[in-house]
């Protein structure tokens, strides 16, 4: 979809409005035309604080009914290929549209519990977290009691909303993007270590490390843009792995065989996805250290 102007959508007529933002809200154009006697906004932020607005004075029934309109994760609808296509790409980017034989099982049990004590779907913004955070904030929430879940539900929707709103235009965002960066320093030689092969992975309790990137380090001993940005850093669990062996080999320091640190892993968690992780290593051909900078 092409990128809106606030401009543009302050000077649209009716149809357009509702083409643009009908869908923010699943299933639920109402919101959007809530809002749009509101015009101009004077930012994003300003149009996003208002479609709130009119969801939560709304009123009861109302709300049941925008929180009924969600899908249930990896369930009928996925399989089916029937999301609409903000849906379809939010599952598609906590790996919900490729589960495997034992994990589509966990879900559908979890969705028909929740929907048993409930009475509406589990949501979550999927883009603000992995699988298995998905997974453990499923189990916590069923603990929830009815009014609890509620809130709950509305304040994910609102997460979901402000995402993609901010996807949808080209003016200055909302502020949702997290960033996840490193640089290493090579204190034996006193410099940025240029060359060093990095991988970033994603660890789960269920499945095999996930493969996020790959790359080396430029002159800077950083990487040319972070290992992630753009977009919410997935709450979870992570692993960098740094290639100092081969790194401080072919920078031709003498190495014993084999050399006694190979690959260092450095393991960390996310529990900010708009949040600024900065994960250094210091290195020599004997000790590393790190910490989480900003």
């Amino acid at each position: 979809m092409e990128a809106l102007s606030l401009d543009d959508l302050n000077a649209a007529d009716e149809a357009a409005f509702l083409a643009a933002l009908g869908g923010i809200y699943e299933h639920s154009p109402w919101v959007a035309e809530a809002v749009m006697p509101q015009r101009p906004f004077a930012s994003l932020a300003a149009l996003h604080e208002a479609m709130v607005a009119a969801v939560r004075k709304a009123g009861g029934e109302r709300q049941m009914a925008l929180i009924r309109a969600h899908p249930d994760l990896a369930g009928k609808a996925a399989r089916a290929g029937t999301l609409t296509a903000d849906s379809t790409a939010e599952q598609a980017s906590a790996g919900l549209d490729q589960l495997s034989d034992d994990e589509y099982p966990r879900f559908q049990t979890l969705n028909a519990n929740y929907q048993a004590k409930f009475g509406f779907p589990f949501i979550i913004c999927v883009r603000r977290h992995t699988k298995d955070s998905i997974l453990r904030q499923f189990r916590h929430r069923l603990e929830n009691d009815p009014d609890h879940e509620r809130a709950a539900a509305l304040a994910e929707i609102r997460h979901i909303a402000a995402l993609r709103l901010d996807q949808r235009f080209a003016d200055a965002g909302l502020g949702l993007n997290g960033r996840l960066s490193t640089h290493v320093l090579d204190t034996y030689a006193g410099r940025p270590a240029q060359g060093l092969w990095i991988a970033l992975r994603e660890l789960s309790d269920y499945d095999a490390p996930q493969l996020i990137a790959r790359v080396a380090t430029n002159a800077d001993g950083r990487t040319d843009a972070p290992l992630i940005h753009g977009r919410p850093v997935p709450i979870g669990r992570y692993e960098l792995l740094f290639a100092v062996g081969d790194y401080f080999a072919d920078c031709g320091v003498p190495l014993p065989d084999p050399p006694f640190l190979d690959v260092v892993p450095v393991r960390f968690a996310v529990s900010e996805p708009e949040g600024h992780y900065h994960v250094p290593l210091l290195v020599s051909p004997w000790s590393y250290s790190t910490y989480r900078g900003s």
